[in-house]
């Protein structure tokens, strides 16, 4: 009895052992790489706009050697969109700008605004996973990177860097006030800096941060802004069938990790998924990389009546 008892025991082990291997090799060779485009439309714009279809693309994490993200980079072009907003965390290696400034480069031949994340500015460590269960754990930081060769190819080509900087401009008949902050991960916003309403005759009113943190997005809130844009979160980057994120890596709730949602009466808030990886912890699980096409529209009313549910188009439309 006692050895059919140990065998069952054995039995079960390796079954699980066994499951736990084809769920990391899912996670890290197949998932990892499953690039997918989603389409959402929000109703932001002021009534009477024209529509706006805005790319969002966040945390890369380009290393110099991966081809299969690089080649998928270049086709979001085919999209055709009227402005492309980058939220950050392009960079993993010190040798990666080239591989980022190429896979974005008939991007960047279109209206662009972006900021820097926290790789951007260092590399990636190694660290132990369990420390994103602590919210407050004690952050190091890696090699510097070469974010000021990022930043000259981004604006020589003609993106504009709104980190602590209000700018405005006008895409496809849409007259856009924007402003964005540094990065909130490394507690390097300055929100003071940009604080005030936006342009009240702006069709949109655009706040842009690589962390979606709280204390950033009331800020942008309550100065009267329509949509606010963020990546960093990966989408949890390991999710959990019918129960999703674990964690989110910053202090936003788990139920905004990522698309779409509210925040406040009158703002809207767009997480993405983000594209990459950090090199040290290279897997994706029930939450593929992505980069999401934004329909922007008119709301039908002035006021907290633009705070209606923002409508999914497309929850996993893959680029070809």
């Amino acid at each position: 009895m006692f050895d059919d008892s140990r065998n069952v025991l054995r039995g079960t082990a390796a079954g699980l052992a066994g499951a736990a291997a084809l769920g990391i090799g899912y996670a890290s060779l197949i998932e990892r790489n499953a690039f997918t485009l989603r389409e959402v439309t929000m109703p932001v714009l002021e009534p009477g706009s024209s529509s706006l279809r805005v790319l969002h693309i966040s945390d890369l994490h380009m290393m110099p050697n991966q081809k299969l993200k690089q080649n998928w980079l270049r086709e979001l072009d085919r999209l055709d969109p009227d402005l492309v907003v980058n939220t950050g965390d392009n960079l993993s290696h010190q040798r990666a700008v080239p591989a980022v400034v190429q896979s974005l480069s008939s991007l960047l031949g279109r209206p662009g605004l972006f900021v820097f994340g926290s790789n951007d500015y260092f590399a990636p460590k190694p660290k132990n996973p369990f420390k994103y269960f602590n919210k407050e754990h004690k952050r190091t930081h890696g090699e510097p990177l070469p974010w000021q060769d990022l930043r000259a190819a981004f604006t020589e080509r003609g993106w504009l860097d709104v980190t602590h900087t209000r700018r405005e401009l006008e895409v496809a008949g849409i007259r856009i006030a924007t402003a964005g902050v540094d990065d909130p991960h490394l507690k390097r916003d300055r929100y003071d800096t940009i604080a005030g309403p936006p342009n009240a005759m702006a069709n949109l009113k655009l706040g842009i941060t690589h962390s979606p943190e709280p204390r950033v997005l009331d800020r942008f809130a309550e100065d009267g802004y329509d949509l606010v844009l963020a990546g960093h979160t990966h989408g949890g980057q390991l999710c959990l069938p019918f129960y999703g994120a674990l964690v989110t890596n910053c202090q936003i709730d788990r139920s905004r990790v990522k698309g779409p949602s509210k925040w406040g009466a009158h703002t809207q808030l767009h997480v993405s998924a983000g594209i990459g990886t950090s090199p040290y912890a290279p897997a994706r699980f029930c939450c593929r990389p992505e980069a999401t096409l934004l329909t922007l529209v008119a709301a039908p009313n002035k006021g907290p009546s633009k705070g209606v549910r923002p409508g999914v188009s497309s929850s996993a439309a893959v680029v070809r």
